[in-house]
């Protein structure tokens, strides 16, 4: 049973070398970056949306 807890743990570990090869505070910008992107792509919807509600009113 330690070699499957140990090997989960191995995998999990491996999952996180992308992330540390952005290094300190890379993988935290990548987070803002992704935020905001996804921040004005909702507001352009939502601006899509009021204009094509405004238009069948």
């Amino acid at each position: 049973m330690t070699k499957f807890w140990n090997g989960l743990g191995d995998l999990i570990h491996s999952a996180f070398g992308p992330i540390e090869a952005l290094g300190a505070n890379g993988f935290n910008k990548l987070l803002i970056v992704i935020g905001f992107v996804a921040f004005f792509y909702w507001l352009s919807k939502m601006a899509k949306y009021e204009k094509d509600e405004k238009k069948f009113s």
